[in-house]
Order: structure tokens, then sequence, then C-alpha cells
């Protein structure tokens, strides 16, 4: 075993490779062909001595040697932009990287909130990555960004969450729709009506369903959405009643294309939240985001 001829080059490589569990996925992120980086890996596994993965069929496998360095590669790099962020602010810099990985809902607020905190931080290299619920989950398990901006914080999550800004939850229907005109709907007239849905697994859908099973209302899904623009596209077309977030509505209700309605119990009062891994150590610029998002107030 020969540590000293491990590069940080092909620590690199393998923490990419161990990521995606796939040699041609890991290949196209850095940019080079499988055998090269497969020949990257074989060196890496010559100088420590140990095999670090296997391959059954299609499938690629980290032994457990493979597992302890991933986990060792993912420190040594968290450790070094760390103290390159450390080095900066000695000098009264403020440089460093921010990755930042938000759920689609989010999209409405969160790219202004942090186009903001980088306009006050110009050195500042910021990542923002917008998936669906179950990817920024799997993200996080993963520990791959620094900060999550999540709806609603499942229970069992290995992580931190910090509340900084109100998310209501509402429900929406085409202006010409014969409830907009009602007030104090019951939440059972809803059970009579087509919905627009988020996809199952949805934050938004989530924190619906389980208010509303509270009461023993089931809703009726007339059909189910990856995307909230089609969501509200359908319900202004009036092919049913949607849920909402009701930062995602400003340009559909002031055209008066959809209405909120006054349903009773609405709107559901939730919060967003900025998540980190626990035990997470954050950075300078990781930490100086945080305490801007928590400073920042409710934006329609």
């Amino acid at each position: 075993m020969s540590v000293r001829q491990v590069t940080l080059h092909q620590l690199h490589i393998f923490t990419v490779l161990a990521r995606h569990l796939s040699m041609s996925k890991a290949a196209t992120e850095l940019y080079q062909t499988p055998p090269a980086l497969s020949l990257q890996i074989k060196r890496l596994s010559e100088n420590l001595g140990i095999s670090l993965y296997e391959q059954i069929g299609k499938k690629l496998f980290l032994t457990a040697a493979g597992e302890l360095v991933a986990q060792a590669g993912t420190e040594i790099e968290e450790r070094l932009e760390r103290l390159l962020e450390e080095l900066a602010a000695q000098q009264n810099l403020e440089q460093g990287q921010l990755r930042v990985c938000i759920t689609s809902t989010a999209e409405y607020f969160a790219p202004r909130l942090l186009g903001a905190f980088c306009g006050q931080h110009p050195g500042v290299e910021a990542h923002l990555e917008i998936v669906n619920r179950v990817t920024l989950l799997q993200r996080l398990q993963r520990n791959e960004d620094d900060l999550y901006i999540m709806g609603q914080v499942p229970e069992d999550i290995d992580g931190v969450a910090h509340a900084f800004l109100d998310n209501p939850i509402v429900v929406v229907a085409a202006a010409a729709h014969p409830l907009v005109e009602q007030s104090d709907i019951p939440l059972r007239r809803l059970a009579a009506e087509p919905f627009i849905l988020r996809e199952a697994g949805s934050g938004t859908r989530l924190t619906a369903e389980n208010f509303l099973a509270e009461h023993g209302i089931q809703l009726h899904a007339r059909m189910t959405l990856s995307s909230n623009e089609a969501v509200k596209q359908l319900v202004a077309g009036g092919l049913g009643l949607g849920i909402l977030p009701r930062h995602t509505l400003a340009a559909e209700a002031a055209a008066g294309d959809l209405c909120i309605l006054d349903v009773e119990g609405f709107p559901i009062l939730r919060k967003w939240h900025a998540v980190h891994r626990r035990g997470k150590h954050l950075s300078a610029i990781s930490q100086r985001f945080l305490e801007f998002l928590l400073q920042s107030q409710p934006s329609e």
C-alpha cells in the first residue's frame, strides 16, 4: 500500500463514481471516456492495494473498502473547500462555492433570494439545482449540496431544518367556476369536485392530503401532473380545482385567470425550510446564506 501515490484527482474521480455507481455516468460528469476513468480508478486501487468496487452483471457495487475511500474522499474535498474559504476570510474576501438544491415549487422565490445574496457577495460561485421532492431527498441523503430548500420536512430525515418563510397552501379555481362567488365553503364540498393535483410525493400534495384525511375528506384526482405551471393551466381551463402554494399564483391571480377559494380550514399554514445534513460542518458562505434566509421576509 502506497498512500503517498494517491492523488486528489484520483479521489475526486472515485467519489463521483461512488455517487453514480455507473462508470458511464461518472465519465460524463467528468468529461472523460469510461476507459480513461476506469484506468484512473485502477491506479487508485493499485496504490491502495485493495479492490474498491465490483461489477455484478451490469451493476456496480462498492466494496467495504470502497465505501471508506469514497467517504474519506468526500471529507477531504469538503475540508479543502473550507480551507480556501477560511483563507479568503482572513484576507477579508468573500469567495467560495455555494451549492443549493431546491424543490421545483420553490423556484418561484428561491432563485431571487439566491440572486440577492450573490449580489451582496459577488465573490461567491453559486450552483443551484431545481429538482422534484424525491430527488431532493436523495441528494440530501448523499450530502451532495450545502443547503436544501423544501416545504414539508419528513419526520425521519437525517437533517436539521430551519423554518424561514411562510408557505400558505390554498385551493384555486378558474375565474368562472361557481365556487368563486361562495364564502366559507365546507371541506366536504371539495369531495364532490375533480382536482388537478401534483404528483404523488409532492410536498404540496402531501400537506393537503394529510390535512384533508384528518377531516375524513378524500380528493378525486382527475389528473396528476409533475409541474405547477401545468396544474395552473388546466385549472384555469376549467378542468378541475387545484391545491397550490399561494406564492406560485401571483401572475395568474393578477391576470384574473385563477381565483383563490374561501374554503374552510384554508389556507393551510406551512413554512419553507432550509435543511442541511445533521452534523454537517457548514462553510462560512453556507452559514452566511442560511442567516440571510432566516432574515428574509415573505414575498408574494
